[in-house]
């Protein structure tokens, strides 16, 4: 690991398989952490520390993971707790988008003492969220395009090594991309945050809904015609609300969202091939996270953030968007419990059935 020769005091909401993975990694890079987590995760991470499976990086020349103790990193049971110890630099923020909300509440009250605030998050709704409470200053637009496996709180794995997005035009930007690249983050500045979250919601996008609705791998969907076809037709939506918005894809950290986005205009055979290692390499071991979501019984999905997202830019500039809307719409149902799981599961015909 490469010292660091200006640690930051870095805030970090929630200890999930991205927070420890960038909080750890840093930590590692000798800058002061504290994790805010629930208060029963936070006793956990106390007592174990973390553990970062990061062998799959060889530039961190061990077999071995990463164990922090927990004298290393400080792990906070709320916010108000977390501020007490230091004015911070920085804030990373990687929660789902179906917990922005409640996140945001609770910085309400402390929204003087918050630093500029880095969102990971998926979606394009967050940053203008973050914004409205504690102003557009301290908001720093990112993304995340490395695969990273959680096998417990505090126990996470490096599962496929790309990088991260930070969107210039913050004091902080370049800053941030040298302290991360120092913790071999592979951070890389972009200097159009609208198309660089846009373009990373588009890879979100695949092969995420019907995995879960249909309660199949993405193998099995690419595999399927009909539903190989509803995916490019989902693509292409998104495609033409970004073209009506002037916003354009870029590629992202080892990511070709260029390519990706040309293949939708390629005949169905031959796009195939690349877009079914696209839906399943990007994602590690793990089903889509709408998959584990849905069927861990959460009771919340971020379907509503990412294809929701694209029928309302769609409502908003005139671009028809049915297919994402049938797909979220579906979602949304299975998730809230108006319709029971069962009735789609392996059932294409019914999905494709609701999009006539």
């Amino acid at each position: 690991m490469q010292p660091s020769s200006s640690p930051l005091n870095i805030l970090v909401f929630g200890a999930g398989a991205i927070g420890a993975y960038i909080g750890g990694s840093l930590a590692l890079a000798e800058h002061r952490i504290v994790f805010v987590e629930q208060p029963a995760a936070a006793e956990e991470l106390r007592q174990r520390g973390l553990r970062l499976d990061l062998t799959l990086d060889p530039r961190r020349k061990t077999k071995d993971a990463s164990l922090l103790a927990p004298s290393s990193f400080v792990v906070a049971g709320s916010l108000e707790e977390a501020l007490h110890y230091w004015p911070f630099d920085v804030a990373l923020f990687a929660l789902k988008s179906f917990d922005t909300p409640a996140a945001l509440h609770g910085m309400r009250p402390f929204a003087e003492k918050i630093p500029p605030i880095l969102c990971l998050s998926n979606g394009v709704d967050n940053e203008p969220a973050i914004a409205s409470v504690l102003g557009a200053d301290k908001v720093i637009h990112g993304t995340v395009t490395t695969a990273i496996g959680r096998r417990g709180a505090g126990d996470i794995v490096l599962e496929k090594l790309r990088g991260i997005g930070i969107a210039d035009g913050h004091p902080l930007s370049a800053k941030l991309v040298a302290a991360f690249n120092a913790a071999y983050l592979n951070a890389q500045i972009f200097p159009d945050a609208p198309a660089m979250k846009w373009s990373k919601m588009l890879t979100n996008l695949i092969a995420n809904p019907t995995s879960a609705i249909l309660d199949m791998t993405a193998a099995q969907i690419f595999k399927d015609k009909r539903l190989y076809k509803l995916e490019i037709e989902m693509l292409r939506e998104c495609l033409a609300v970004m073209d009506a918005l002037d916003i354009e894809e870029v590629d992202l950290p080892k990511t070709p969202v260029r390519m990706l986005a040309m293949a939708t205009e390629l005949p169905l055979w031959l796009s195939k091939p690349f877009l079914g290692r696209a839906a399943g390499s990007g994602r590690g071991s793990k089903m889509p996270s709408f998959h584990i979501d849905l069927h861990a019984g959460r009771g919340k999905s971020e379907v509503a953030y990412l294809h929701g997202a694209v029928v309302r830019a769609g409502e908003k500039t005139g671009v028809q968007t049915p297919v994402n809307k049938v797909l979220t719409e579906t979602l949304l149902a299975l998730t809230n419990k108006e319709i029971p799981l069962e009735v789609f599961a392996g059932q294409p015909q019914k999905l494709l059935d609701r999009l006539r």
